[in-house]
């Protein structure tokens, strides 16, 4: 069985969600007021920003796009431009407390080396990406053989920076390979919302749209999803 996920809902107080997305709250709610934080593949800092704006962390982020780099700059955000498939190795162990990698792993070239990486400069990770083994997914591969184009996967196939395609039960298979612990895990279905109650893995690689998960070092298995 899974871990059992964790109400999103309890995590804030009686209106602090206002419109920020569901995933982002998610990761909210995982992360300790003050925390030193890195969050990798920041984008334009929409995120980080309201980890600094509702947890007060002492937060950085490392972002590819000049674009993103900018945005971040001018949310007075400390960002820099960099690459997590080549400059995560430049990071001390236990450098922060927690580490971010939100819908950005399935893009990377290396996702195990990434994540081995992760699990060395923080204490503790949290990652979110898209479920690619989704039942919309599934059906559009077998009924119009075409690669799919959803809300949370909107370029087409030539377009798309998503170069692994990562399943739920996949990333757990990961987790195990490379020896993370997983403290708390979540499925996000198709309107953004947590799916409510523990189910096994297979479930969750069917209805979850997207995984959120929190992890910590531990030993390396066989990498065998269950």
């Amino acid at each position: 069985m899974s871990p059992a996920p964790w109400d999103v809902a309890a995590l804030l107080p009686r209106g602090e969600a206002g419109g920020a997305r569901i995933d982002h709250l998610v990761v909210l709610g995982l992360v300790a007021p003050g925390a030193r934080v890195l969050d990798i593949g920041c984008g334009d800092g929409t995120l980080l920003a309201l980890l600094r704006d509702r947890r007060g962390i002492d937060g950085r982020g490392i972002e590819l796009s000049r674009e993103g780099v900018n945005a971040c700059l001018a949310r007075g955000l400390p960002v820099i431009q960099g690459d997590a498939d080549t400059d995560l190795e430049n990071y001390p162990d236990d450098a922060f407390d927690v580490v971010v990698l939100s819908q950005t792993i399935q893009a990377t070239r290396n996702p195990r080396i990434v994540l081995e990486h992760l699990l060395r400069i923080g204490r503790q990770v949290v990652i979110s990406f898209p479920n690619f083994g989704h039942w919309r997914v599934r059906a559009e591969l077998a009924f119009r053989g075409r690669m799919p184009v959803t809300e949370l996967m909107p370029e087409a196939w030539y377009e798309t920076q998503n170069i692994h395609h990562c399943t739920i039960r996949d990333f757990v298979g990961l987790c195990r390979t490379v020896g993370a612990e997983i403290e708390k895990a979540t499925a996000l279905n198709a309107r953004g919302r947590p799916m409510r109650f523990a189910m096994p893995w297979w479930v969750w690689n069917v209805m979850g749209a997207q995984g959120v998960f929190l992890l910590s070092r531990g030993e390396p298995g066989d990498g065998a999803p269950r």
